[in-house]
Protein backbone atom coordinates (compact mmCIF):
# COMPACT_ATOMS: atom_id res chain seq x y z
CA UNK A 1 0.00 0.00 0.00
CA UNK A 2 1.30 3.44 -0.91
CA UNK A 3 1.88 5.60 2.17
CA UNK A 4 2.79 9.19 1.36
CA UNK A 5 1.45 12.71 1.67
CA UNK A 6 -0.66 14.17 -1.11
CA UNK A 7 1.74 15.38 -3.84
CA UNK A 8 1.93 18.97 -5.02
CA UNK A 9 0.93 19.94 -8.54
CA UNK A 10 4.50 19.77 -9.85
CA UNK A 11 5.20 16.42 -8.17
CA UNK A 12 1.98 14.96 -9.51
CA UNK A 13 3.39 14.44 -13.00
CA UNK A 14 6.67 12.84 -11.93
CA UNK A 15 5.60 10.24 -9.34
CA UNK A 16 6.43 6.70 -10.45
CA UNK A 17 6.16 4.64 -7.25
CA UNK A 18 2.60 3.35 -6.96
CA UNK A 19 1.71 4.50 -10.46
CA UNK A 20 0.76 2.07 -13.21
CA UNK A 21 2.66 4.01 -15.89
CA UNK A 22 5.52 1.52 -16.12
CA UNK A 23 3.12 -1.41 -16.54
CA UNK A 24 1.25 0.15 -19.45
CA UNK A 25 4.16 2.05 -21.03
CA UNK A 26 4.67 -0.49 -23.87
CA UNK A 27 1.00 -0.15 -24.80
CA UNK A 28 1.22 3.66 -24.75
CA UNK A 29 4.29 3.60 -26.98
CA UNK A 30 2.55 1.24 -29.40
CA UNK A 31 -0.58 3.43 -29.60
CA UNK A 32 1.50 6.59 -30.12
CA UNK A 33 3.62 4.87 -32.81
CA UNK A 34 0.52 3.54 -34.55
CA UNK A 35 -1.00 7.03 -34.44
CA UNK A 36 2.11 8.56 -35.98
CA UNK A 37 2.05 5.96 -38.75
CA UNK A 38 -1.63 6.63 -39.48
CA UNK A 39 -1.08 10.40 -39.57
CA UNK A 40 1.84 9.89 -41.96
CA UNK A 41 -0.34 7.88 -44.30
CA UNK A 42 -3.12 10.45 -44.22
CA UNK A 43 -0.60 13.25 -44.80
CA UNK A 44 1.56 11.77 -47.58
CA UNK A 45 -0.73 9.10 -49.07
CA UNK A 46 -4.30 10.26 -48.33
CA UNK A 47 -5.78 7.87 -50.91
CA UNK A 48 -4.49 4.77 -49.10
CA UNK A 49 -6.95 4.90 -46.19
CA UNK A 50 -10.62 5.89 -46.01
CA UNK A 51 -11.76 8.70 -43.71
CA UNK A 52 -13.72 7.81 -40.57
CA UNK A 53 -16.35 9.73 -38.66
CA UNK A 54 -15.56 10.25 -34.94
CA UNK A 55 -19.20 10.05 -33.76
CA UNK A 56 -19.37 6.26 -33.29
CA UNK A 57 -16.01 6.28 -31.51
CA UNK A 58 -17.24 8.88 -29.04
CA UNK A 59 -20.30 6.75 -28.27
CA UNK A 60 -18.12 3.67 -27.83
CA UNK A 61 -15.79 5.63 -25.54
CA UNK A 62 -18.66 6.64 -23.26
CA UNK A 63 -19.88 3.04 -23.07
CA UNK A 64 -16.38 1.77 -22.36
CA UNK A 65 -15.87 4.35 -19.59
CA UNK A 66 -19.06 3.22 -17.85
CA UNK A 67 -18.01 -0.41 -18.22
CA UNK A 68 -14.59 0.36 -16.73
CA UNK A 69 -16.21 2.19 -13.82
CA UNK A 70 -18.37 -0.82 -12.99
CA UNK A 71 -15.40 -3.19 -13.06
CA UNK A 72 -13.16 -0.90 -11.00
CA UNK A 73 -15.91 -0.51 -8.41
CA UNK A 74 -16.16 -4.30 -8.18
CA UNK A 75 -12.36 -4.58 -7.79
CA UNK A 76 -12.28 -1.86 -5.14
CA UNK A 77 -15.06 -3.62 -3.23
CA UNK A 78 -12.86 -6.72 -3.06
CA UNK A 79 -9.92 -4.63 -1.84
CA UNK A 80 -11.97 -2.80 0.78
CA UNK A 81 -13.68 -5.98 2.00
CA UNK A 82 -10.27 -7.59 2.48
CA UNK A 83 -9.13 -4.56 4.47
CA UNK A 84 -12.21 -4.78 6.71
CA UNK A 85 -11.59 -8.49 7.26
CA UNK A 86 -8.02 -7.84 8.36
CA UNK A 87 -9.19 -5.01 10.58
CA UNK A 88 -11.53 -7.46 12.34
CA UNK A 89 -8.70 -9.98 12.46
CA UNK A 90 -6.40 -7.52 14.27
CA UNK A 91 -9.22 -6.62 16.67
CA UNK A 92 -9.89 -10.29 17.45
CA UNK A 93 -6.22 -10.95 18.19
CA UNK A 94 -6.08 -7.97 20.53
CA UNK A 95 -9.24 -9.19 22.28
CA UNK A 96 -7.63 -12.59 22.66
CA UNK A 97 -4.64 -10.94 24.31
CA UNK A 98 -6.92 -9.17 26.81
CA UNK A 99 -9.45 -11.90 27.58
CA UNK A 100 -6.85 -14.64 27.90
CA UNK A 101 -5.85 -13.06 31.22
CA UNK A 102 -8.37 -15.46 32.80
CA UNK A 103 -5.78 -18.19 32.24
CA UNK A 104 -3.20 -16.46 34.46
CA UNK A 105 -2.26 -17.63 37.90
CA UNK A 106 -4.10 -16.13 40.92
CA UNK A 107 -1.13 -13.93 41.77
CA UNK A 108 -1.11 -12.36 38.30
CA UNK A 109 1.79 -14.40 36.91
CA UNK A 110 1.39 -15.38 33.27
CA UNK A 111 0.51 -19.05 33.06
CA UNK A 112 2.04 -21.46 30.60
CA UNK A 113 -1.40 -21.99 29.02
CA UNK A 114 -1.81 -18.30 28.27
CA UNK A 115 1.75 -18.02 26.99
CA UNK A 116 1.20 -20.93 24.62
CA UNK A 117 -2.20 -19.63 23.52
CA UNK A 118 -0.90 -16.19 22.56
CA UNK A 119 2.22 -17.56 20.90
CA UNK A 120 -0.02 -19.83 18.88
CA UNK A 121 -2.05 -16.73 18.02
CA UNK A 122 1.07 -15.02 16.66
CA UNK A 123 1.94 -18.16 14.70
CA UNK A 124 -1.63 -18.31 13.37
CA UNK A 125 -1.35 -14.77 11.99
CA UNK A 126 1.95 -15.58 10.29
CA UNK A 127 0.58 -18.85 8.92
CA UNK A 128 -2.39 -17.01 7.41
CA UNK A 129 0.00 -14.44 5.94
CA UNK A 130 2.07 -17.21 4.33
CA UNK A 131 -1.08 -18.82 2.93
CA UNK A 132 -2.25 -15.56 1.36
CA UNK A 133 1.20 -14.32 0.35
CA UNK A 134 3.46 -17.39 -0.16
CA UNK A 135 6.58 -15.25 -0.61
CA UNK A 136 6.51 -14.44 3.12
CA UNK A 137 9.05 -16.05 5.44
CA UNK A 138 8.08 -18.94 7.72
CA UNK A 139 10.91 -18.73 10.26
CA UNK A 140 8.65 -17.12 12.89
CA UNK A 141 6.39 -20.16 12.89
CA UNK A 142 9.22 -22.35 14.11
CA UNK A 143 10.08 -19.86 16.85
CA UNK A 144 6.51 -19.75 18.17
CA UNK A 145 5.52 -23.42 17.97
CA UNK A 146 6.74 -26.63 19.63
CA UNK A 147 8.79 -28.79 17.28
CA UNK A 148 6.13 -31.49 16.94
CA UNK A 149 3.41 -28.98 16.15
CA UNK A 150 5.68 -27.12 13.75
CA UNK A 151 6.37 -30.29 11.78
CA UNK A 152 2.64 -30.95 11.54
CA UNK A 153 2.04 -27.40 10.38
CA UNK A 154 4.84 -27.58 7.84
CA UNK A 155 3.39 -30.67 6.16
CA UNK A 156 -0.26 -29.61 6.32
CA UNK A 157 -2.24 -28.26 3.39
CA UNK A 158 -3.97 -25.84 5.74
CA UNK A 159 -1.38 -24.68 8.32
CA UNK A 160 -3.59 -22.02 9.99
CA UNK A 161 -6.28 -24.61 10.72
CA UNK A 162 -3.73 -26.89 12.41
CA UNK A 163 -2.66 -24.05 14.71
CA UNK A 164 -6.27 -23.13 15.42
CA UNK A 165 -7.00 -26.71 16.48
CA UNK A 166 -4.02 -26.56 18.81
CA UNK A 167 -5.38 -23.34 20.33
CA UNK A 168 -8.79 -25.00 20.75
CA UNK A 169 -7.15 -27.95 22.49
CA UNK A 170 -5.46 -25.60 24.96
CA UNK A 171 -8.81 -24.11 25.91
CA UNK A 172 -10.44 -27.53 26.25
CA UNK A 173 -7.66 -28.73 28.56
CA UNK A 174 -7.95 -25.55 30.65
CA UNK A 175 -11.70 -26.16 31.00
CA UNK A 176 -11.22 -29.82 31.94
CA UNK A 177 -8.58 -28.89 34.51
CA UNK A 178 -10.96 -26.24 35.89
CA UNK A 179 -8.55 -23.42 35.09
CA UNK A 180 -11.45 -21.49 33.55
CA UNK A 181 -15.23 -21.54 33.87
CA UNK A 182 -17.62 -22.50 31.11
CA UNK A 183 -18.57 -18.89 30.39
CA UNK A 184 -14.89 -17.95 30.10
CA UNK A 185 -14.32 -20.88 27.77
CA UNK A 186 -17.22 -19.72 25.60
CA UNK A 187 -15.83 -16.18 25.41
CA UNK A 188 -12.41 -17.40 24.30
CA UNK A 189 -13.89 -19.97 21.96
CA UNK A 190 -15.93 -17.22 20.28
CA UNK A 191 -12.67 -15.42 19.49
CA UNK A 192 -11.27 -18.56 17.89
CA UNK A 193 -14.40 -18.82 15.75
CA UNK A 194 -13.88 -15.25 14.60
CA UNK A 195 -10.29 -16.09 13.66
CA UNK A 196 -11.54 -19.01 11.59
CA UNK A 197 -14.13 -16.74 9.96
CA UNK A 198 -11.43 -14.24 8.99
CA UNK A 199 -9.40 -17.01 7.38
CA UNK A 200 -12.38 -18.34 5.44
CA UNK A 201 -13.29 -14.84 4.26
CA UNK A 202 -9.74 -14.21 3.01
CA UNK A 203 -9.75 -17.56 1.20
CA UNK A 204 -13.06 -16.65 -0.44
CA UNK A 205 -11.58 -13.42 -1.83
CA UNK A 206 -8.34 -15.05 -2.90
CA UNK A 207 -9.94 -18.06 -4.60
CA UNK A 208 -12.88 -16.30 -6.27
CA UNK A 209 -11.69 -13.78 -8.86
CA UNK A 210 -13.95 -11.57 -10.93
CA UNK A 211 -15.49 -13.76 -13.70
CA UNK A 212 -13.02 -14.18 -16.52
CA UNK A 213 -15.56 -13.51 -19.26
CA UNK A 214 -16.31 -10.11 -17.72
CA UNK A 215 -12.64 -9.16 -17.69
CA UNK A 216 -12.00 -10.59 -21.17
CA UNK A 217 -14.82 -8.54 -22.69
CA UNK A 218 -13.46 -5.36 -21.14
CA UNK A 219 -9.90 -6.04 -22.31
CA UNK A 220 -10.99 -6.73 -25.88
CA UNK A 221 -13.14 -3.61 -26.03
CA UNK A 222 -10.46 -1.34 -24.54
CA UNK A 223 -7.72 -2.63 -26.85
CA UNK A 224 -9.92 -2.39 -29.94
CA UNK A 225 -11.00 1.14 -29.06
CA UNK A 226 -7.47 2.42 -28.45
CA UNK A 227 -6.05 0.78 -31.58
CA UNK A 228 -8.80 2.25 -33.80
CA UNK A 229 -8.71 5.69 -32.21
CA UNK A 230 -5.89 7.05 -34.45
CA UNK A 231 -8.01 6.46 -37.56
CA UNK A 232 -10.72 8.65 -36.04
CA UNK A 233 -8.55 11.62 -35.03
CA UNK A 234 -5.90 11.66 -37.76
CA UNK A 235 -7.96 13.80 -40.17
CA UNK A 236 -8.95 16.42 -37.61
CA UNK A 237 -5.98 16.62 -35.20
CA UNK A 238 -3.10 15.94 -37.55
CA UNK A 239 0.24 15.50 -35.81
CA UNK A 240 -1.38 16.11 -32.42
CA UNK A 241 -3.06 12.69 -32.78
CA UNK A 242 -0.23 10.63 -31.16
CA UNK A 243 -0.41 12.78 -28.01
CA UNK A 244 -4.21 12.69 -27.77
CA UNK A 245 -4.49 8.96 -28.42
CA UNK A 246 -1.68 8.19 -25.95
CA UNK A 247 -3.50 10.27 -23.33
CA UNK A 248 -6.76 8.42 -23.98
CA UNK A 249 -4.93 5.09 -23.87
CA UNK A 250 -3.27 6.08 -20.60
CA UNK A 251 -6.69 6.66 -19.03
CA UNK A 252 -8.28 3.46 -20.29
CA UNK A 253 -5.31 1.11 -19.91
CA UNK A 254 -4.45 2.73 -16.57
CA UNK A 255 -7.90 2.13 -15.13
CA UNK A 256 -7.77 -1.42 -16.41
CA UNK A 257 -4.34 -2.07 -14.85
CA UNK A 258 -5.36 -0.45 -11.57
CA UNK A 259 -8.43 -2.66 -11.44
CA UNK A 260 -6.20 -5.71 -11.91
CA UNK A 261 -4.12 -4.67 -8.87
CA UNK A 262 -7.15 -4.00 -6.68
CA UNK A 263 -8.69 -7.32 -7.70
CA UNK A 264 -5.84 -9.11 -5.88
CA UNK A 265 -5.56 -7.37 -2.49
CA UNK A 266 -3.12 -9.97 -1.11
CA UNK A 267 -0.59 -9.75 -3.95
CA UNK A 268 2.84 -8.13 -3.79
CA UNK A 269 1.78 -5.12 -5.84
CA UNK A 270 2.42 -1.60 -4.60
CA UNK A 271 -1.33 -1.01 -4.14
CA UNK A 272 -1.99 -4.30 -2.34
CA UNK A 273 -2.97 -4.47 1.33
CA UNK A 274 -0.15 -4.19 3.93
CA UNK A 275 -0.88 -7.58 5.49
CA UNK A 276 2.80 -8.08 6.39
CA UNK A 277 2.65 -4.90 8.49
CA UNK A 278 -0.68 -5.91 10.04
CA UNK A 279 0.76 -9.30 10.99
CA UNK A 280 3.72 -7.59 12.62
CA UNK A 281 1.31 -5.36 14.57
CA UNK A 282 -0.51 -8.47 15.83
CA UNK A 283 2.81 -9.91 16.96
CA UNK A 284 3.67 -6.68 18.78
CA UNK A 285 0.30 -6.52 20.54
CA UNK A 286 0.34 -10.13 21.72
CA UNK A 287 3.96 -9.98 22.86
CA UNK A 288 3.16 -6.86 24.85
CA UNK A 289 0.24 -8.74 26.41
CA UNK A 290 2.75 -11.40 27.48
CA UNK A 291 5.03 -8.66 28.86
CA UNK A 292 7.93 -9.85 26.73
CA UNK A 293 10.97 -7.71 26.09
CA UNK A 294 11.98 -8.82 22.56
CA UNK A 295 9.22 -6.87 20.82
CA UNK A 296 9.91 -6.13 17.14
CA UNK A 297 9.82 -2.52 15.92
CA UNK A 298 6.68 -1.09 14.39
CA UNK A 299 6.51 -1.64 10.61
CA UNK A 300 7.42 1.37 8.49
CA UNK A 301 6.99 2.01 4.77
CA UNK A 302 9.98 1.53 2.50
CA UNK A 303 10.17 3.83 -0.49
CA UNK A 304 6.60 4.92 0.32
CA UNK A 305 5.36 1.30 0.17
CA UNK A 306 4.02 -0.52 3.23
CA UNK A 307 3.71 -4.25 2.66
Amino acid sequence: MIVRSRPHLFELFFIIKGSIVLRIMPLLVFVATLSAAVVSVYTFRPDWLPKFDGGPFALLGITLSIFLAFRNNACYERWWEARKIWGEFVLTCRSLGRLSVVLDEPGGAISSQRQSLLKYGIAYAHALLIQLRPASSSFKLQAMLPEALYQTVRTSRNPPEVILRAMQQLLVEALRNQKIEVIQFQMLDELLQRLALAQASCERIQNTPIPFGYTLLLHRTAYTFCFLLPFCFANTLGWATPFVTALAAYTLFGLDALGNELEEPFSLGANALPINALTDMIEIDLKEALRESDIPPSPLPKDFVLM
